[in-house]
């Protein structure tokens, strides 16, 4: 998969510029706050249809305007692309090939694409939530029925958390169960899937992270929880868990357990990297992740996604920098840097300067 060309209209600091991009490495470069980060971030908006940075979409509209376009054309295995976002204060439209989708499910896998800036090693350093983020939006765009599944987890959810709240407790309890039969349909696909691309990404994260390091550490990634091989066990599982949870899930006035609690143990050496790490390590063990994950997309679709690296090289060393390189060689990637001297050691690569929103020639 490959972008070839990227328009912005109107979003974040550009009114209008069109970027053309080639099929290997793409570097953005120039002053800090021109517009590099808002240029990858509307590539993966393309992707997934979420911002890395932020939750609210009229965010992404220039000030003093009422509306933002981001469109590109795109190349898969499949044939030509072309997807649209027209964000307004109130709402947004999504268009691929011309015609209207409703769902956002619709959007994932036409063109995937993995992103990475300093801000990731939240996934890491921060709380159980960051890396079932990380997880949902990775599977999400090679399984469109686990997106589904999360929605539809996340709607039934909310409802049993509301029922919880009520007064009449004798009700609560009469009806929690009707709640978990459909809750339960969902978990189970979600937890199933999550199995399944842990047991593809640990391995592949702990080769990637080796060579990072020359293999001086061990990167070893694994969930936190196991419940069962078959989705009917673990649907099975996963109703005896709500059913012996009632009575503190009422006390509290939420769902205490599931997927929706469920974390990604992360460990360097066999300490946990979260209350353990360095920086460093803690910055090459998330980009060994991102790198797995790349990995995956390719064995599974049969071709790259776009890899989005922002700001990734004024954070490592000279020799982590080379074997990055390395790694990327033949995926089409955007990456974002100051100076492009301090990264390129040499190599050809299309070069886009960047200032106040605009390329410079």
């Amino acid at each position: 998969m490959r972008i070839q060309s990227l328009r912005l209209q109107n979003f974040r600091n550009y009114a209008d510029e069109e970027f053309t991009f080639g099929d290997g490495l793409n570097v953005l470069y120039g002053k800090n706050a021109q517009g590099k980060t808002n240029c990858a971030e509307a590539v993966f908006y393309l992707c997934t249809g979420v911002s890395p940075r932020t939750s609210h979409d009229r965010q992404l509209i220039r000030r003093g305007e009422q509306r933002a376009l981001i469109s590109a054309r795109g190349q898969t295995r499949f044939g030509g692309v072309t997807i649209e976002a027209e964000i307004f204060e109130s709402g947004r439209e999504i268009r691929v090939n011309g015609a209207r989708i409703a769902r956002n499910a619709d959007l994932l896998g036409n063109i995937n694409g993995v992103f990475f800036s300093p801000g990731e090693l939240r996934m890491i350093q921060d709380g159980p939530e960051e890396r079932r983020r990380f997880l949902n939006v990775s599977i999400s765009q090679m399984y469109r029925s686990y997106y589904t599944a999360l929605i539809r987890y996340n709607k039934i959810l909310e409802q049993r958390n509301a029922l919880l709240k009520e007064r009449d407790v004798s009700l609560v309890f009469e009806t929690l169960p009707v709640w978990d039969a459909q809750l339960c349909r969902y978990a189970a696909e979600i937890v199933e899937r999550r199995a399944e691309y842990v047991s593809l990404l640990s391995p592949i994260a702990a080769e990637k992270h080796a060579r990072l390091t020359d293999g001086a550490e061990h990167l070893e990634i694994r969930s936190d929880k196991h419940y069962g091989t078959t989705r009917e066990e673990i649907e099975k599982r996963l109703a005896e868990e709500f059913a012996n949870n009632y009575e503190k899930d009422v006390k509290l006035g939420f769902t205490t357990v599931g997927p929706h609690r469920d974390d990604l143990k992360i460990y360097i050496g066999g300490a946990e990297a979260r209350v353990y790490g360095s920086q460093g390590q803690t910055r090459t063990a998330a980009l060994s992740l991102k790198l797995a994950e790349t990995e995956i997309f390719s064995k599974l679709s049969g071709e790259s996604p776009v890899l989005i690296l922002d700001d990734v090289m004024s954070e490592l060393d000279l020799p982590r920098r080379r074997k990055l390189l390395g790694e990327i060689e033949g995926i089409q990637t955007v990456l974002t840097c100051t100076h492009t001297e301090k990264v390129l050691f040499g190599r050809t690569v299309r070069k886009i300067r960047i200032a106040n929103g605009k390329i410079k020639n």
